[in-house]
């Protein structure tokens, strides 16, 4: 990102870009609503079918699970009124009383159930997080394991004993959709009907969204304004901008160039905190050069050529940590010395020597090494910089490869084959290690952007989601780590902190787990 400080000329002309780049409409500039950071959702706003950050938070505010993270990562009862063990691993879910979504119409444990069994039939991007339950499979219809009793009851038997289960269910994969949805998905995606605090008013595409309270919602988040627009951004330098001059209300990705004035700009309106979230690069299995023994040699010469540590302090003021293993220090479990770990430090003599026998064993490499990323999202300075690092290290052309957008960025690694390695993170859904390390590395799943695949390391992910205690899952994890460290599917590069401000204009302002703001609780003043 730019550097904020600089002439008055540049700073109005910023200011002007920004306010072409992310005009709300005519109703939202007429309206109380808070203004927030957003990115255009990849597709339509399905729960089960959405997987990344710019669709996740607005699709958390539209809808309701049977459970809700508080700030913390804390969990509580939200559609659910209970939700009960029985035996080892079957759990009833009892919801509570007049559940309706936004147009009037009930929630019912039927609606659970059939969204559930819809997404897995389908094949939504998110089916695999019901791979627990008992049935899942592909190409079923209805999974055994789900069994509604009556209109608020319904079971849940699982393949295996889960001690963790209950607390996923927060989780934007399981929550329901009213009968349209698995009607007409796509058209509903446009404009959904929700449950949770918030119904949608207007989408307008690539510029921004807009939602309003749900009259119909009761559960404890209930909205404290009259809506959020979420502006969507060509760079987040331009967001910081109308932050300062109070057009933005509230910002969680204070750019990196703006790391070493932001609290003397924002006077008192900034937080920052570690959150559960890591910055990592990810290589095709695939890709030329990287497949194979020849990749893993090539896969750890590059991470060994990154200096995170020089990174972390000077392009990101010390509000980076440089990553240790894949899943982040806020979680129970975290262990920054896992056996394969060297394999994160700065080595360059190291670097040079795996290069070369892989160039001995396997043909000289050939061509650059881009770092595809996107721009809205403040990747440019690290993303030279650790090119940069792998060019002087390894003596090969490697630079940024920027998109214009989240979006088109995605769209391109689903629909082409990127050359190289390509920016990828990962955002907690629920808080545990399981979460970082299933969605992302095990066989066949939607968020595995690499497409690695290891028996052993799916088998250890089985046994350890079945775990008897936390403690004992941590060490299962961790034994599905060291393959990770070993093999290096993806290279960990940094865990974030949250760095956030807001504006004059609004109170209460906080930022989640996740690293998002708390959007329901900010108020106007």
């Amino acid at each position: 990102m730019r550097k904020l400080l600089g002439a008055v000329g540049a700073a109005s002309l910023a200011l002007t870009l920004a306010a072409c780049g992310s005009d709300s409409s005519d109703s939202a500039g007429s309206s109380n609503y808070v203004r927030v950071l957003g990115t255009e959702p990849q597709q339509g706003l399905i729960p089960a079918m959405t997987n990344e950050n710019g669709g996740g938070r607005i699709v958390d505010m539209l809808f309701s699970g049977l459970v809700y993270y508080d700030a913390d990562g804390n969990v509580h009862n939200e559609m659910a009124e209970s939700i009960d063990k029985e035996g080892e691993k079957t759990y009833k879910v009892t919801l509570k009383p007049d559940l309706k979504f936004s147009d009037g119409s009930a929630v019912t444990a039927v609606t659970f159930v059939d969204t559930w069994n819809y997404a897995v039939a389908n094949e939504q991007l998110n089916e695999s997080f019901f791979s627990s339950i008992k049935g899942y499979g592909e190409g079923v219809k209805e999974m055994e394991g789900l069994k509604v009793i009556d209109e608020r009851t319904f079971t849940i038997e699982l393949t295996q004993p889960e001690s963790d289960f209950p607390s996923r269910l927060g989780y934007n994969a399981y929550f329901p959709v009213p009968a349209a949805a698995l009607e007409d998905p796509q058209g509903f995606g446009e404009s959904p009907v929700s449950n949770g605090p918030y119904k949608i008013k207007e989408w307008n595409h690539n510029q921004n969204l807009i939602i309003e309270p749900n009259p119909e919602y009761k559960g404890d988040r209930a909205a404290q304004n009259d809506g959020i627009e979420f502006a969507f951004y060509a760079d987040s330098s331009a967001a910081y901008m109308d932050l300062l001059a109070n057009n933005l209300d509230v910002l969680e990705a204070i750019p990196s160039s703006a790391f070493g004035s932001y609290e003397q700009d924002l006077a008192g309106r900034q937080e920052t905190k570690p959150a559960a979230t890591y910055l990592e690069m990810s290589i095709h299995m695939e890709t030329p050069h990287f497949s194979g023994e020849e990749g893993t040699l090539r896969r750890k010469a590059i991470s060994m050529a990154i200096n995170r540590e020089e990174i972390a302090e000077t392009i990101f003021h010390g509000t980076r940590t440089p990553a240790r293993e894949f899943t982040s220090p806020v979680l129970n479990g975290y262990n920054d010395s896992l056996p394969g770990s060297e394999n994160l430090d700065y080595n360059p003599e190291e670097a040079k020597k795996l290069w070369a026998e892989a160039d001995k064993m396997y043909g000289a490499f050939e061509g650059s090494f881009p770092i595809n990323y996107n721009t809205d999202g403040d990747n440019k300075d690290w993303a030279d910089a650790v090119a940069n690092n792998i060019s002087n290290t390894l003596g090969i052309q490697a630079m940024g490869n920027p998109y214009p957008d989240f979006k088109s960025f995605r769209d391109a690694y689903r629909t082409e084959r990127m050359d190289g390695a390509y920016r990828t993170a990962w955002f907690a859904d629920y808080p545990s290690m399981g979460n970082f390390l299933g969605p992302n590395f095990t066989t066949g799943v939607a968020s595995n952007d690499s497409k690695y695949s290891n028996p052993e390391f799916d088998e250890l992910i089985v046994k350890a989601n079945g775990a008897a205690n936390e403690e004992e899952a941590a060490k299962l994890y961790n034994q599905a780590q060291e393959l990770l460290l070993r093999d290096l599917p993806s290279i960990p590069l940094f865990y974030p902190n949250v760095v956030g401000g807001w504006s004059e204009n609004v109170q209460d302002v906080t930022f989640n787990w996740k690293s998002l703001p708390v959007y329901y609780a900010v108020k106007k003043n």
